[in-house]
């Protein structure tokens, strides 16, 4: 892993986006890296971590070049929503952006070694084919780590966080579906409300099974059953109806982004 001021003047043009063909060459030649290859780029919204930054290829033979911290990209369109209640940490404040010449394993392997690393909260694009791409990358690794919960440490790629990446991506939408979904359980006291949020997350963890979400729990499944049956009716939306379910998830994955507790 590389970093240094002038891989950050190489790579910044390429990041920004819309590169002429002349910069990607000339950033080509300077960085030592074809034009044409299997590239991601990592967005983290904390300070790298100095083991990430050691020279050579890593156990996967994956390259990385740092580029230095960057302001707030603004990924996701307008301020608000998730990001505006304060979202991941990094949000809004200087970010690490690295371009990742994959090895074999891809971008699973390059979010596994930020882990491994102790790195995060970060964001991991999906591969693109060319330095001309990653400008595109570092916009979706940038909406990645906006999928990640306030204060952790996550390391996800996008491609794990495509319905939360839509949410994020469009924030004033998230508030309506959060007010419209949930409106009603947002009234409750907090402790009611995270008794019936905590219990949603745990059937859907658990596959949509009463016992075995009980057993999580630590209480009787006619506990779980009732508390699941009180969160229909507040939000108007059956667990056994699949688009209305997909309306409970979503506006859980908002929830779950909000600073706030639920």
């Amino acid at each position: 892993m590389r970093r240094g001021t002038r891989y950050g003047a190489l790579l910044g043009p390429l990041l920004a986006g819309g590169a002429t063909p002349d910069l990607v060459t000339r950033a080509a030649r300077g960085l030592g890296l074809p034009e044409r290859g299997r590239y991601a780029v990592v967005v983290l919204g904390t300070p790298v971590p100095d083991a990430a930054v050691a020279e050579g290829p890593d156990a996967d033979g994956a390259r990385w070049w740092w580029g230095g911290g960057e302001g707030s990209p603004g990924e996701a369109e307008g301020r608000g929503g998730a990001e505006g209640r304060g979202g991941a940490e990094g949000r809004g404040g200087a970010r690490e952006v690295a371009v990742v010449l994959l090895g074999p394993a891809g971008p699973a392997r390059a979010a596994a070694r930020l882990r491994e690393l102790g790195a995060g909260p970060g964001g991991v694009s999906p591969a693109v084919g060319s330095l001309a791409e990653l400008g595109a990358a570092r916009r979706l690794a940038g909406t990645a780590l906006l999928t990640c919960e306030p204060g952790s440490r996550e390391i996800v790629r996008l491609d794990e966080r495509l319905p939360a990446a839509l949410l994020v991506s469009r924030p004033e939408l998230s508030t309506r579906l959060l007010a419209e979904v949930f409106g009603p359980l947002l009234t409750l006291v907090p402790a009611e409300r995270s008794l019936l949020v905590e219990t949603l997350e745990a059937w859907l963890e658990c596959g949509g099974s009463v016992g075995r979400a009980a057993a999580r729990l630590g209480c009787h499944r006619n506990t779980v059953f009732n508390r699941l049956r009180r969160l229909e009716r507040l939000t108007a939306r059956s667990l056994s109806r699949p688009r209305e379910l997909v309306d409970l998830v979503l506006a859980l994955d908002v929830l779950r982004l909000s600073s706030a507790p639920p």
